[in-house]
C-alpha cells in the first residue's frame, strides 16, 4: 500500500493477538486491521483503525493508519470520505514520508470516479456533465509525477494521466460537435478552441480544428475559418475530418435531444 513504511509497519506486528483491543499494541492493532483489509472486512477495518488513531493520534501507527482508512473507504464504494481522509491526512502530515502514496490514492479515487464520465457518451444533457472528477484525478497524478518522479507509484500515474488527457480533450470535442449539430456556432468553437488550447497532443484535436473550420464558416468569418483550417493541414495533413463532420445529419427542430 503505501510503500516500505507500511511494510515495516506490518512486520513488526505481524503477530497475531487475541486479547482485549484496549489491551492491544498498536502493533497488534495496526496488525489486525491489515488482515481485515485483506479479507475485505471494511467495517471491521475502520473500526479498527478508528480505535488505532484515538490512542495517539500522532504515532507513527495512527498516520499510517489514516492512510488506511482513505484507503478502505475508497475500496468500500465511499469516495467522499475517502477524500476528506486524505485532505486531512494532508493538512496534518504535509512532509509525510508516503505523500506519494497519499497523491496516488487521490488520484485512483477520483479517476474511479470518472467511470461514468467516461463512459459512453451520449448527446441527452451534455453539456451538463461535469468532468471535475477527471480533472482532479489528473491534477493529483501529476503532483505525483512532478514532485515525485521516483516513486513507485510515478509510472502508473503517468499513464492514467495521458488516459484522462485524451477522455478530457474528447469529451470537449464531444461537446463541441453537440453544439454544432444544435446550430450553436459560437459555443462549438469555444469548447473545441479550449480543448486545442489545453490537451495539444491529444489525437482529438483534428476533429476540435475541424469543428472550428466549420463553425467560423457558419459565422460568416471565412478568415478564421482558413486560419483553422490551415492549423489543421499543418497537423494532420490529408486530414479528411472537415467533411466528416459536416456529413452529420443535424437534427430536425422538433429534435427533443
Amino acid at each position: 500500500m503505501a510503500g516500505a513504511v507500511i511494510a515495516a509497519l506490518a512486520a513488526c506486528g505481524s503477530t497475531s493477538d487475541s486479547r482485549n483491543p484496549a489491551q492491544m499494541s498498536n502493533e497488534a492493532l495496526y496488525a489486525q486491521a491489515k488482515n481485515e483489509i485483506a479479507s475485505s472486512t471494511w467495517i471491521d477495518a475502520l473500526k479498527t483503525l478508528e480505535r488505532l488513531q484515538a490512542r495517539d493520534p500522532f504515532s507513527v501507527f495512527a498516520q499510517q493508519a489514516m492512510l488506511e482508512t482513505a484507503y478502505v473507504h475508497w475500496r468500500d464504494s465511499n469516495p467522499t470520505e475517502a477524500l476528506a481522509t486524505l485532505d486531512r491526512f494532508q493538512r496534518q502530515f504535509p512532509n509525510h514520508p508516503a505523500t506519494d502514496y497519499a497523491l496516488y490514492l487521490r488520484g485512483l479515487v477520483n479517476f474511479n470516479e470518472n467511470l461514468g464520465f467516461l463512459a459512453r457518451f451520449t448527446d441527452q444533457k451534455l453539456s451538463e456533465r461535469d468532468p471535475k472528477s477527471a480533472r482532479e484525478s489528473f491534477d493529483a497524478f501529476k503532483e505525483l509525477a512532478t514532485r515525485f518522479p521516483d516513486s513507485v507509484y510515478t509510472p502508473d500515474a503517468i499513464d492514467r494521466m495521458n488516459f484522462l488527457v485524451n477522455a478530457l480533450a474528447e469529451y470537449e470535442v464531444h461537446v463541441a460537435r453537440y453544439y454544432l449539430r444544435r446550430g450553436a456556432p459560437l459555443a462549438a468553437i469555444n469548447r473545441a478552441q479550449f480543448a486545442v488550447k489545453t490537451y495539444q497532443s491529444a489525437p482529438a484535436l483534428e476533429e476540435a480544428l475541424a469543428i472550428m473550420v466549420i463553425a467560423y464558416d457558419e459565422l460568416k468569418q471565412p478568415e478564421l475559418s482558413k486560419d483553422a483550417q490551415r492549423v489543421l493541414d499543418k497537423n494532420f495533413p490529408n486530414s479528411g475530418k472537415v467533411a466528416a463532420v459536416r456529413k452529420v445529419e443535424q437534427p430536425r427542430w422538433w429534435s427533443p435531444f
